[in-house]
């Protein structure tokens, strides 16, 4: 065990793809961990397949490394604000955070959110200002900006005299001033020197009672459900006999049957664990966050994590489509009950209700890109289920309706500014700044919640796919008014069929095809969008009538045009209130709830 002064607890925070993970990689490089011909692949920390192929963190995780006799525990936090919830619980293990931004871009709306909780927790601020390597770097602007952050946070003085080093992760370099002359390779040390001057050795004493306060949920097919928290005061061995404080206040005996600490991204057995040390431990079947190990003789739980409320739900009803059960193992809704029930365990910022009038649940969290990733880590264990679209959760306070609104920033090219604020107007949205450099423009507004659901596919078209925009909760404002969700209508199909290239050729007049020839197709399903405001339903297997009269050379090629591609989230931004995103393992399709489409 490393004795407690020399033990250090820091996150790290920072927005979507400013370079956490990536740092994380270079820290354990440095620290001597690996073989110098040893192959470790990048972005170590992003253990999920959906974090390596979307480019961001999802998952909070621990790791650690030495630097000298030093022993410093690493915290790597989601950069996005849908996961907001581990961010606020994770940061109870910390003991400094470790903000990251982007030299360029400098701090993001997300960039606002981690810092915000991060002083809520007290915790100093060490700033790297990363990827000083591009052309475009403003390295003291980005300084100064960091500092209006905080100073509009209100932080207060010895945070706001926070240290500074400058450097490329992914070049695996650090200067102390970014005049200086780069070296692959050389500087790293500076970061952990940093932590460990200016990040203090975790607090309490291991002689005080036991207090360790789950954090995070991992699994292990051996042991069943880990419970990760730092111990905040006390000692613990294997086979210790204590007592858990539960959420509701009741307390019942445990033994510990498995202790493991961090090193590198590796969980390794201990026989042992004191003040200080961030740690897993088994021997709890139904352990989940917020619960508290503590002594059996003077048990002394430690605070709840409060958390923000969710702002927005959606319907998971079982699949009953023409195609249910084809493609999916797990389709009823017990098999729903019980994988939502157990997100709920590890994810404390979701809500999870039955329907009162009919089968399946309204599942509440923090944005859409919470749900959408559930969804999507459902369908990949082999689920089959249907989803309403998304709804913003109102309040009602005094008579009236409150509904949240959003910070939205977004960087366009002078060229698409005028259309991205004409867009963001029919949302209700609201200009708060704009800043115009090198032909660049940055523009804030306040924008309902429900203004921004869909709308950055639509953002995308507009900037042809050069536009950047990051939201982050502002507060709960009065309701805004109707926004209309989709100018026009879809194209429905007529009966069950196979889609025919003919009859998708005659259907590319009416609109936009998301489907290819040669798709079993069934009625009610939704394959288009028609170029008006009204549904149409169509019969995409309409195949060429033959005759036995032909002019030479009078058949036409069939050349379609090729479909829209939609992804999940495309989808479930898509679709209106009387529609239907159909979620399978292997395809997703678009419905309408009734089956029998008016025509």
């Amino acid at each position: 065990m490393t004795e407690q002064k020399y033990l250090r607890n820091v996150a790290i925070i920072a927005h979507v793809d400013h370079g956490k993970t990536t740092l994380v990689d270079q820290l354990f490089r440095s620290s001597g961990m690996f073989r110098k011909n040893q192959q470790v692949k990048e972005r170590l920390m992003d253990s999920m397949d959906l974090e390596r192929e979307r480019g961001i963190t999802i998952a909070s995780k621990n790791g650690s490394y030495t630097h000298g006799k030093y022993r410093i525990n690493i915290i790597d936090t989601p950069g996005h604000a849908d996961f907001g919830g581990q961010v606020e619980r994770v940061l109870r293990m910390a003991d400094g955070a470790l903000l990251l931004v982007d030299a360029q871009e400098g701090p993001m709306p997300q960039t606002f959110f981690v810092v915000k909780k991060a002083l809520k927790a007290n915790l100093p601020i060490l700033l790297v200002v990363n990827k000083i390597d591009k052309e475009a770097a403003r390295c003291h602007w980005c300084v100064d900006q960091v500092f209006d952050l905080l100073a509009r946070l209100d932080a207060p003085d010895h945070i706001l005299d926070f240290p500074v080093i400058y450097g490329s992760a992914k070049e695996g370099y650090m200067l102390r001033e970014p005049e200086e002359r780069p070296e692959a390779g050389k500087g790293m040390e500076l970061v952990s020197e940093m932590i460990i001057r200016h990040v203090p050795p975790p607090s309490g004493s291991p002689e005080h009672p036991l207090q360790l306060q789950i954090n995070t949920v991992d699994y292990s097919p051996y042991l069943g459900r880990l419970g990760i928290g730092k111990l905040s005061n006390g000692t613990l061995s294997i086979k210790d006999s204590v007592v858990v404080a539960r959420r509701d206040g009741s307390i019942s005996p445990v033994r510990i049957t498995k202790i493991f600490g961090f090193e590198g991204n590796r969980q390794v057995p201990l026989e042992k664990a004191s003040t200080g040390d961030i740690v897993a431990v088994a021997g709890m079947e139904d352990v989940t966050v917020g619960v508290t190990f503590t002594d059996p003789e003077n048990p002394s739980p430690l605070p709840l994590i409060e958390i923000d409320p969710p702002t927005i739900s959606m319907n998971f009803i079982p699949n009953d489509a023409p195609f249910a059960g084809k493609e999916g193992k797990f389709v009823t809704s017990r098999h729903l009950e019980e994988r939502l029930k157990r997100e709920t365990l590890a994810d404390v910022a979701l809500r999870v209700e039955p329907l009162s009038d009919s089968a399946g649940f309204k599942v509440s969290g923090r944005g859409e890109l919470h749900l959408s990733i559930l969804i999507e880590k459902m369908r990949r264990e082999g689920y089959e289920f249907q989803v309403t679209r998304p709804r913003v959760i109102m309040r009602e306070e005094e008579g009236r309706l409150l509904e949240p609104f959003e910070e939205l920033t977004v960087d366009v090219d002078e060229h698409y500014q005028g259309v991205v604020i004409e867009k963001l107007g029919r949302l209700k949205g609201v200009m708060k700044d704009m800043e115009v450099k090198n032909g660049m423009v940055r523009m804030k507004f306040i924008v309902p919640t429900r203004g921004l659901l869909g709308y950055r596919s639509q953002f995308l078209s507009d900037t042809r796919g050069m536009g950047v925009m990051n939201y982050v909760f502002s507060h709960w404002g009065d309701y805004a008014g109707e926004i209309q969700n989709r100018v026009n209508g879809v194209l429905v199909v007529k009966e069950n069929c196979t889609s025919v290239a003919y009859a998708l050729f005659n259907l590319q007049e009416r609109g936009k095809l998301f489907i290819r020839p040669g798709q079993e197709l069934y009625k009610g399903q939704i394959i288009g969008e028609h170029c008006r405001p009204q549904d149409l339903v169509v019969n995409p297997a309409k195949g060429k009538k033959l005759t036995n009269m032909r002019a030479a050379g009078s058949d036409e090629a069939v050349i379609l045009t090729p479909p829209v591609e939609m992804s999940l989230e495309d989808c479930i931004s898509y679709v209106n209130d009387d529609e239907l995103v159909e979620i399978t393992p292997a395809s997703i399709r678009l419905r309408k709830q009734s089956i029998s489409p008016v025509s």
